[in-house]
């Protein structure tokens, strides 16, 4: 492994973005920042070695993208992971087998994401299923976690009918097949699934099914795919068994076009025999995968996270929690699942995560369930679920590209809580097509359609706002994000702001607003 170092001074009042998604909270990097972070994927066995500081500078558990945008127009890209470091006004970059490319001239942060977007992930002209865009999400993970059945399945949409939620895209998540790897229904969960999703399609839900990369150990399924020359090897030429959170399982080997083909075949079955519309992936971080493994083809742990994410292409709705590069396809993006909580971890995290998406190349980005859709974090019985803390996730998440529920509303929250949640719903549904037509020019463009306040707004010194975030050129949101507050304070940039309340607000200003629990602070920008 070849290594070099690249330093770039940083310039007056410069910021940068980019490298690993779920470090959105630590960004923008600036003259003040001391920030190192490796994009390398880091093992099982090396994170016990690291302590928890530098445990969380890895590429880890979302996507990753090598690329970093500055808000003075420049951006550096390689094809290979790198490292850098923020210390003392210096952007040090150090490069790992990849030659770096380095982009000036652009003027601001907008300029040097669409130079950068053009060369290096030129946008697909697709997007997601428009139902992605028009409807709520929702995934029956919080609700039904490693026991999903078909009784459960009908139950749960019927409970969103019955809630007058519109009907959606619905995730049936982990634990609706016979064993990893063997994607064929268990039919003791599941006994009729073809009348299932006929019922579900007639009442206006597009089903999606849980996926992964593994296959698991000690099946007939892992020895005919072994046989086969379908799953990595380790050095010693033996299956390259892991242990993860579904237990001892073997990788598929997708560098093998007739294993990508077998899988996609599977996956195939279920669109064509069973009416499924789609597929949410997970596992394949890269971090699963070592540079010891082998394949049919070379690769590196990120070409393995990457083969799994071509996967999705073929599909109307594929969403992804990890991922390596392929921006600008039409793949939902979802943030890395977070806490039922209102700090770090948890809801401060939503809006600089999401925005860190839309700045390399994923305009169709999925924020964590509202709520928080960590395992453990919440469920119907634990006494410490927040109502507050839900409404002002659902007011956060309703202007964001995609919004998904999990623990259904009418489920967690009592009827005055459930109402201005459901005043949520409906204003999603009144924007949906707006953001669609988003999702349409981000497909063109690259554009995203969530987006940070100084990428629309260039020279009004909003790098640093990370509690407000703009649709389009058009929408600036302002959610509360403070438990107990009643007021907001929004940094508005120039010109006149028409907003929910009807007021008319002209900038730049920096003003305090009522943001009472009933309220989600938006404005419409005044041409």
């Amino acid at each position: 492994m070849t290594e070099k170092k690249i330093r770039i001074k940083l310039l007056p009042d410069e910021y940068w973005w980019g490298g690993v998604v779920r470090h959105g909270d630590a960004m923008p990097y600036g003259p003040d920042s001391v920030w190192l972070e490796d994009l390398a994927p880091i093992s099982k066995t090396e994170r016990a070695l690291v302590d928890d500081e530098c445990r969380g500078r890895y590429l880890d558990g979302n996507q990753g993208c090598p690329l970093l945008v500055s808000s003075k127009g420049r951006y550096v890209w390689s094809e290979q992971w790198f490292s850098f470091e923020f210390k003392k006004g210096t952007l040090t970059i150090t490069e790992r087998n990849g030659e770096l490319e380095q982009g000036d001239g652009h003027e601001n942060l907008r300029g040097a994401y669409l130079a950068a977007c053009e060369k290096f992930f030129p946008p697909s002209g697709r997007i997601p299923h428009e139902l992605s865009f028009l409807a709520p999400q929702y995934n029956a993970w919080m609700d039904m976690q490693r026991w999903p059945t078909q009784e459960k399945v009908l139950n749960y949409a019927q409970a969103i009918r019955d809630a007058d939620m519109p009907p959606g895209i619905l995730m049936i998540d982990n634990y609706w097949y016979r064993n990893n790897g063997h994607w064929k229904w268990d039919l003791e969960a599941f006994p009729e699934p073809r009348a299932m999703i006929k019922q579900l399609r007639k009442q206006g839900f597009l089903v999606v099914l849980w996926v992964s990369p593994f296959v698991s150990s000690d099946t007939r399924q892992y020895k005919s795919l072994w046989e086969k020359g379908f799953l990595l090897r380790n050095a010693e030429d033996l299956p390259a068994i892991q242990q993860w959170w579904d237990g001892y399982s073997a990788a598929m080997d997708l560098s093998n076009p007739e294993a990508f083909a077998w899988y996609q075949g599977e996956l195939d079955e279920l669109v064509a025999d069973y009416g499924v519309s789609g597929f949410k992936f997970d596992g394949g971080d890269a971090y699963r995968y070592q540079p010891t493994d082998r394949s049919f083809a070379p690769r590196t742990p990120y070409q393995h996270c990457e083969d799994f994410g071509r996967l999705g292409l073929k599909y109307d709705i594929a969403e992804y929690r990890a991922c390596w590069k392929l921006g600008g396809q039409h793949l939902i993006q979802r943030v890395r699942d977070k806490g039922h909580v209102w700090g770090k971890g948890g809801f401060a995290d939503t809006i600089p995560t999401t925005l860190t998406h839309g700045l390399v190349g994923y305009p169709y980005s999925c924020p964590d369930m509202v709520g928080g859709g960590l395992l453990g974090s919440f469920t119907r019985d634990n006494l410490a679920f927040d109502q507050e803390l839900f409404i002002r996730w659902a007011q956060c998440g309703t202007f964001f590209p995609i919004v998904q529920y999990s623990m259904l509303p009418s489920r967690v929250l009592d009827n005055a809580h459930l109402e201005l949640c459901m005043d949520m719903v409906r204003l999603r549904l009144a924007m949906g097509q707006e953001i669609l037509e988003l999702a349409n020019h981000a497909a063109k463009t690259g554009e995203p359609i969530m987006r940070h306040m100084a990428y629309v707004f260039p020279d009004a010194g909003m790098e640093q706002v990370a509690d407000q975030y703009m649709v389009g050129d058009k929408y600036l949101i302002a959610p509360v994000m403070t438990q107990g507050a009643v007021t907001k304070r929004i940094r508005f940039p120039e010109g006149k702001w028409r907003g929910d309340d009807d007021t008319l607000v002209e900038g730049p200003c920096d003003t305090e607003v009522d943001a009472p629990l009933s309220r989600l602070p938006w404005y419409t920008r005044v041409e």
